[in-house]
């Protein structure tokens, strides 16, 4: 007889192929339509909350795998606090302001247009294209499976946002940490703009390395500076030298270092012997000759030249450096800029005499003047020596040409002016509001805090024209800036109302507050913008403090972003609300890293190493990325490549079909019976199950989901699939449908699922919402979706197994019998019976311990053909074909005949 009709076994519907390509944009389609946000903020209504703010993509362009780490990360993070049963809340917002989108602007109607444009047609045009990234951007994520308030975002250029940007600059302005001063800034003459610490990257450039001598003016001898930037020595007004160091004169005239003698002998910089040792307190206050213009250069005591290289002796500039300009101060020295906004040298040049013929500088660009200056120098005798090196050099990160240091008149947060209720400085509230943060990794904290602890004051002024302008009036007769509040606060309303266009459109007439008492003629506008940063960095009050957007609570519970961001908005948020508030704006912060191929290799097009986020949705699906974002180490740079990408599809073929075999074996199952109904496997099963996802839980709640899914990995393939879906194949297949055996193992299979469910949810969102469509309803319960599921608890159970001694047991019986199946002993273990001696298997069920080896005897008898032998803790096993005969119907060796089923099957089928 065919006893296949009699058998139980699995049976689902869920698909074993994911067709995740296929099927994932029709799920997401109907989470939108059902508006998934809505009901989860509705679900945990007076719930703890967490709110994740969400650091503002750019606008500009369609989304890389950085973005995608970034927002299926955040995605994660969000639901698993959900999951966990709290109230979240997560708002996505863009940068819309900045110089890229304005370049992009450029590009399509040329300079020479863009030129003769009002500022409020180029603020149109950058609007709209703003706004069709945006949209592009927006169907992107959602295509990731990221939940969020998708439609209400916040956007930097919104009326409302602009108007609450100006109102926090507003804010610390009345703190009075807001100053206006000409000061050397970080200058990119390709983009015509000052630039913020954030926005310079160092890349490598070949610069003049020289030694000039500078004739001493009343003692027969030279001073002899190193510098690379030789396009800055017309500025020169000084020399600074240590004060706490020896010099020394030469025999050929030159003073120099004492510690650097030796080094500038050997470099072949000078040649003449030690003549006698000077004081450097005696020559503070003198001046030498700058051999380029016969200007004179006035000899002072620096604390920042150093002894590591060069000659003790640095070229000072107070135009062209954040030392030099310092030292200018404390000496009185004029404050020399010759350069223009192009990085061209301007009338200055003519009107200082900075060179003997300036016509032929005038209008060049500063980094052609160096050969020339160089050919100067020589023909004057005071160029010593001249090496080309390749060195680190700041560049802008958007032009990616190298910037200057150029001292122009800019805004800038002060760093270390003292303020506010507790009388400290921006830089000391800063540094001890991190000790209260948590950082993921902690070494973040450290990172930060070094940023802080020597940045400059913050350069918040742009001179370009799409941005939050810095919108304050200055009386042209006194110079003075007009901090009225009622004058600010009716600017910040006509924001709101009409965008801050209005700053460009309307006169200052119709700018003005109408009680202001102040004359419009004697007023004119200030005309920079806000730096991009500080935009992003004001989103905690526009978006968290400002009730404009349902977007949870402040300080936020997390701001998570790349590892680039503690240079970027991670401090300029905490400077901004610090310097606004006194209070830091988050109480964590997750940092990740970058993205690279599979070499570790920087993903750029032009190595032809860049991957499409589209493309792998289009190949793998959705499902694979996040996985592959969770199984990243993703607090260090990512490896992904096809390869990974299929290590990742492998994983969840795994995990899927996994759940489905456990869906499949409970689809009869009436109802979960009690734990003390088990059998020991069931018990051991759950126990081990227990241990793995509390430890999984443990990883998760750090955010450690890599750490996590390897547990999960290791369980699902080892004890789970290697073991107890393995030993229970007979009792689920064969027994009757309500043997408490097989109910009690499918008990603990549907209790993993629920747990498995509950675990994945926050990953494989989309996987689990459609396991709970096909899941009957002793573990989905009234659900209706993912979304409405509850965490699931594991109940500590107690395991009687000597789990130790079973699973090595099983290990060495395996081994033992290998031999038997390649000499084709057996076919099947079920063939075989076991005896032992050993208690701890002796005194446990019998067919719990004959599943557990899958075996079809576990005997203490003498055997008669032993086949194989083991030992265990000192235990004996031996091994030998069982005695009776395989039965038709389930196979095991325990039939009187193989005609007739074995007793167990006969009770089933009758």
């Amino acid at each position: 007889m065919d006893y296949k009709e009699s058998l139980l076994l699995p049976n689902t519907e869920f698909p074993m192929r994911g067709n995740l390509p296929q099927k994932e944009p029709e799920r997401y389609r109907l989470w939108e339509e059902s508006k998934v946000y809505e009901k989860m903020k509705k679900n945990r209504e007076g719930k703890p909350s967490f709110t994740l703010h969400d650091g503002p993509p750019y606008a500009n362009g369609h989304i890389h795998i950085g973005h995608a780490l970034n927002k299926i990360l955040k995605d994660i993070i969000v639901k698993y606090h959900y999951f966990d049963g709290k109230s979240v809340r997560y708002v996505p917002g863009w940068d819309c302001h900045g110089l890229p989108i304005e370049q992009k602007v450029e590009e399509k109607i040329g300079t020479t247009k863009k030129k003769e444009l009002p500022k409020s047609k180029i603020r149109e045009l950058c609007r709209a294209h703003a706004t069709t990234f945006i949209d592009i951007q927006r169907e992107e994520f959602k295509k990731l499976g990221v939940i969020g308030d998708w439609e209400n975002p916040y956007l930097t250029m919104d009326f409302k946002f602009e108007a609450n940007i100006y109102r926090e600059l507003c804010a610390i302005a009345k703190q009075g940490l807001l100053v206006q001063r000409s000061k050397p800034v970080y200058w990119s003459w390709a983009a015509q703009t000052a630039l913020a610490e954030a926005e310079v990257e160092y890349e490598n450039k070949t610069s003049p390395s020289i030694f000039v001598a500078f004739k001493l003016e009343n003692l027969d001898a030279s001073v002899i500076i190193w510098t690379t930037t030789p396009w800055t020595l017309p500025a020169n007004t000084a020399i600074s030298i240590n004060g706490e160091e020896e010099y020394v004169l030469t025999s050929d005239k030159f003073i120099v270092a004492k510690k650097l003698y030796n080094s500038l002998v050997e470099n072949k910089v000078i040649s003449g012997t030690v003549v006698e040792t000077i004081d450097p307190k005696n020559l503070e206050n003198s001046f030498a000759i700058n051999p380029l213009n016969d200007r004179k250069s006035k000899i002072v005591l620096g604390e920042h030249v150093e002894m590591e290289s060069g000659s003790g002796a640095v070229h000072t500039a107070g135009g062209h450096g954040e030392d030099d300009y310092k030292v200018s101060l404390k000496y009185g020295l004029d404050i020399i800029m010759p350069v223009d906004a192009e990085g061209k040298y301007d009338e200055t040049i003519v009107r200082e005499k900075l060179f003997r013929d300036t016509d032929k500088y005038l209008g060049m660009h500063v980094f052609k003047a160096n050969e020339m200056i160089l050919e100067e120098l020589l023909e004057n005798k005071a160029l010593l020596k001249r090496v080309d090196i390749v060195h680190s050099y700041p560049h802008c990160w958007r032009t990616h040409k190298p910037i200057i240091f150029r001292a122009t008149k800019q805004w800038f947060i002060s760093i270390d002016d003292k303020y506010g209720k507790e009388n400290k400085t921006l830089r000391e509230n800063a540094l001890k509001a991190i000790e209260e943060i948590k950082f993921y990794p902690e070494w973040g904290k450290n990172r930060l805090k070094a940023m802080l602890e020597g940045r400059p004051d913050w350069c918040i002024s742009r001179q370009r024209d799409w941005g939050v302008p810095i919108a304050f009036f200055r009386n042209k007769k006194t110079d003075e800036i007009i901090f009225d509040e009622k004058v600010m606060n009716y600017t910040a309303m006509i924001f709101e109302q009409k965008g801050c266009d209005a700053w460009y459109d309307l006169s200052i007439e119709e700018l003005l507050y109408p009680g202001s008492g102040l004359n419009p003629d004697d007023l004119e506008k200030t005309m920079d913008i806000l730096d991009v940063w500080f935009d992003s960095g004001s989103t905690q009050n526009a978006v968290l403090r400002s009730r404009n957007y349902d977007a949870g609570t402040f300080p936020a519970d997390m701001y998570l972003e790349g590892s680039d961001q503690h240079r970027g908005w991670f401090q300029s948020s905490l400077l901004t609300t610090l310097a606004s508030q006194e209070i830091a704006p988050y109480k964590s912060l997750v940092t990740h890293g970058f993205t690279m191929d599979e070499k570790g290799e920087k993903m750029s097009k032009s190595k032809g190493n860049v991957i499409d986020p589209a493309k792998i949705m289009k190949q793998y699906g959705s499902e694979i990325l996040r996985l592959w974002v969770a199984m990243s180490d993703y607090q260090n740079d990512q490896k992904i490549s096809d390869n990974i990408l299929k290590q990742n599809a492998e994983l969840y073929r795994k995990i899927r079909n996994t759940a489905r075999f456990l869906l499949a074996n409970v689809n009869d199952l009436k109802e979960i019976v009690s734990v003390d109904k088990m059998g020991v496997l069931d018990k051991w099963v759950l126990s081990r199950a227990k241990k793995t996802f509390d430890e999984i839980d443990a990883a998760f709640s750090v955010y450690e989901y890599s750490k996590g899914l390897n547990k999960l990995n290791n369980f699902l393939v080892v004890d789970l699939s290697g073991i107890y879906l393995d030993v229970c194949k007979d009792r689920l297949y064969c027994d009757d449908k309500n043997d408490i055996h097989r109910v009690a193992s499918q008990s603990a299979m549907a209790i993993i699922l629920k747990k498995l469910i509950s675990t994945l949810a926050c990953i494989l969102t989309y996987t689990m919402d459609e396991l709970i469509e096909f899941a009957p309803k002793f573990i989905k319960g009234e659900v209706k979706d993912i979304f409405d599921f509850e965490k699931v608890e594991l109940e500590k159970v107690e395991s009687k197994l000597n789990e130790e001694l079973l699973l090595t047991a099983k290990d060495k019986f395996s081994e033992a019998i290998d031999t038997l199946k390649k000499d084709k002993i057996i076919k099947s273990t079920l063939e075989l019976e076991i005896s032992t001696n050993c208690e701890d298997i002796l005194s446990l069920e019998k067919i719990e311990m004959e599943d557990w080896f899958l075996v079809s005897s576990i005997t203490n008898e003498k055997q008669d053909e032993v086949l194989a032998t083991f030992e265990v803790e000192n235990f004996k096993f031996s091994v030998a074909k069982a005695k009776n005969a395989k039965c038709p119907r389930c196979w095991k060796f325990t039939s009187s005949s193989e005609e007739h089923l074995c007793s167990r099957c006969e009770s089933v089928v009758k």
